[in-house]
């Protein structure tokens, strides 16, 4: 431990790495510490993190901002793929590629011994972010506090926090673990541990990125949705970028009770885990892109590719980003994109993503052949056909009633 002269941590003024920095320096010989922090859509939660930071024990803290990365190297590429984690929209997930990567450039450059994080020895995120590290850095000193020290619960590390006078914006009453970006809000722990427990939706404060379907209004919302190639480009006829088509999208879905999610989910390291989500604006660029699909996409495309979305969503919630399968699949999904170019309109509603037109210059549906009326289908080709594809099942019933 005394080899180690400089760390770069991981850092989001959350609880658990606000107790890191003075628990480094307590067991790793005073260390200097550098903090970093991924700006990835949190908002409001950078405001002040320099100063606590620095008043925790820090030398300096880098505050890097990686939406634009984020939403285009990695939520793009996975709507695009399908790629949904047992309906888990993956916000978590999709950040830590992106801020591993960046805590190795910032190691790098700042010449540390050793890359600190605080995730918990139960969770997904240890491993996500080790193994972006060691794709980066594979020689890099990983130090997991949650995996050495003492301290076995939150309970504790608000013991902790409060010995060493660390700030916290949080209390014993409140202490869901939480973790934001542009994406989602993810809340864990408390009451939602047990689930029987109902999540609190309708209770104020609980909600931090729109209201509960019960509160939404009683009129609906229309939108429109541009894509070129899978990528979303404009949002009600107005060209933006992805990164503000989202945020655009979490305030419409918002407002409308969309995108909540309570499952219990299959973690990596084997735990069941409950978790409540609100994912507004992925809910609705995930339906969006999959109702343009059905209109561009042949059906052995369509069906292969909901088949591996699953193998892909896998991937990255197990910490496989960068691994050369997941890149495989990413230029299979790239490919399969070529012509999902068009136009989704969509109904809002207390809740609902409602379908409401799909169109596409790409369009494999065709109205003339799958009319009810007159059209230049022969219905009289379907005779043969049945008779061909049908035939195994003729022979094995003949040869099972004594008829061959």
């Amino acid at each position: 431990m005394s080899e180690i002269k400089k760390v770069v941590l991981a850092y989001s003024g959350g609880l658990d790495t606000s107790i890191i920095i003075p628990w480094l320096k307590e067991n790793y010989n005073n260390p200097e510490i550098i903090a970093v922090s991924g700006n990835v859509g949190q908002v409001d939660e950078l405001d002040g993190l320099e100063e606590k930071a620095i008043k925790t024990g820090a030398s300096k803290l880098y505050v890097v901002d990686l939406m634009d990365e984020m939403v285009n190297d990695v939520i793009i590429p996975s709507v695009q793929a399908g790629a949904k984690y047992e309906e888990y929209l993956m916000g978590t997930a999709f950040a830590r590629p992106i801020i591993a990567k960046s805590l190795v450039e910032i190691a790098k450059k700042e010449g540390a011994d050793a890359i600190a994080h605080g995730c918990t020895g139960k969770g997904n995120d240890q491993v996500r972010f080790e193994l972006a590290i060691k794709h980066f850095a594979p020689t890099m000193k990983i130090i997991a506090p949650w995996r050495e020290w003492d301290i076995k619960s939150r309970e504790e590390e608000i013991d902790y926090a409060e010995a060493h006078n660390v700030p916290l914006k949080i209390n014993r009453e409140t202490n869901y673990s939480k973790d934001k970006n542009i994406w989602h809000l993810s809340h864990e722990g408390l009451d939602l541990e047990d689930p029987w427990n109902e999540p609190k939706y309708d209770e104020p404060g609980f909600l931090e990125m729109g209201v509960s379907p019960m509160q939404a209004p009683d009129a609906p919302t229309y939108l429109t949705l541009d894509f070129e190639q899978g990528v979303p480009v404009a949002l009600d006829g107005e060209k933006m970028s992805a990164t503000d088509i989202i945020w655009k999208l979490n305030e419409l879905g918002g407002k409308n009770g969309i995108g909540l999610l309570d499952i219990v989910e299959n973690r990596l390291v084997g735990i069941k885990c409950r978790g409540v989500y609100e994912t507004p604006g992925g809910a609705i660029l995930y339906k969006a892109h999959e109702v343009l699909e059905t209109i561009c996409l042949d059906k052995m495309t369509a069906h292969k590719k909901q088949e591996l979305s699953v193998t892909f969503a896998e991937l990255l919630y197990n910490g496989l980003w960068f691994s050369p399968l997941r890149k495989a699949l990413s230029a299979f999904v790239t490919e399969t994109q070529k012509n999902v170019t068009g136009t989704v309109k969509l109904k809002l509603y207390k809740g609902n993503i409602i379908n409401a037109g799909v169109k596409s210059p790409y369009s494999l549906y065709s109205e003339k052949i799958a009319t009810f009326g007159e059209s230049d289908y022969n219905q009289n080709d379907a005779t043969g056909f049945i008779n061909l594809w049908g035939l195994p099942t003729q022979v094995q019933a003949m040869l099972d009633q004594g008829l061959l």
